[in-house]
């Protein structure tokens, strides 16, 4: 049976798990899971993912969730994933493994908070909340610099100093790819100290494609929508 693949794509693991499975040939059958019209809370997703999260996938009988975990599962259980994404060697998956768990309750969590309250929390029908977007920052700008500092540390690429990327360096990256819908001057202001960071994201676009732009169509699409709407504030801010 053909792998069942749970997702929406403005979500940062649903994008990650979608571009591996399309840059190692994986026959699957993408079933959109749409958040803003709250699917994820169907009594039918919850027989697939009782946590009501994406990504989910089915294989067969079997049922997994948590992104990190089905990365994981397709690397080792689909044939012809090249080895790279994650080694057979236990030492380089283990260092790998490492980077996927600090990457949890670090990266993803600083930039979940500032992205969230920052700007996208009137469309999820919350108040902006500047003071929990300026930790979520803090702790964004901490992760980056431990990014910079210590994962990027070599002459490699991309993650843990190899010359080809993981599915650590495609978790994280679409993680940073959520940046792109928050104003310009902010995500170049917290972009801009990290010139590794920056020229590896730029790596692992570029290891990916034409997969990478692709499946990011929808969250330039989203970018386009909130810039127009800044734009009308601006312009118009008694009306608005």
């Amino acid at each position: 049976m053909k792998l069942k693949v749970y997702v929406d794509r403005m979500s940062q693991p649903s994008r990650a798990v979608i571009i591996f499975c399309k840059m190692n040939g994986i026959d699957f059958e993408e079933i959109k899971v749409d958040l803003a019209k709250r699917q994820q809370l169907s009594p039918e997703f919850k027989e697939i993912n009782p946590m009501r999260q994406v990504p989910a996938i089915v294989d067969g009988r079997f049922k997994l969730f948590e992104s990190h975990a089905i990365l994981r599962y397709i690397a080792g259980v689909f044939p012809g994933v090249a080895d790279h994404w994650y080694p057979s060697d236990i030492f380089k998956r283990a260092k790998i493994d490492s980077v996927l768990d600090w990457h949890h309750s670090n990266l993803r969590r600083g930039a979940v908070t500032y992205i969230i309250n920052s700007t996208l929390a009137p469309v999820l029908g919350l108040q902006l909340n500047p003071q929990a977007a300026a930790e979520g920052e803090k702790m964004l700008s901490a992760s980056l610099g431990k990014i910079e500092s210590i994962w990027l540390k070599g002459t490699g690429r991309f993650l843990l100093g190899s010359s080809q990327p993981s599915i650590a360096d495609l978790s994280l990256v679409c993680e940073l790819m959520q940046l792109e819908i928050v104003d310009e001057q902010d995500k170049n202001r917290i972009l801009d100290p990290y010139k590794k960071v920056q020229q590896w994201i730029e790596d692992t676009k570029h290891a990916t494609k034409p997969h990478f732009e692709e499946v990011h169509v929808v969250l330039f699409k989203v970018k386009e929508k909130l810039q127009s709407q800044r734009s009308r504030r601006t312009a118009f801010p008694s009306k608005l």
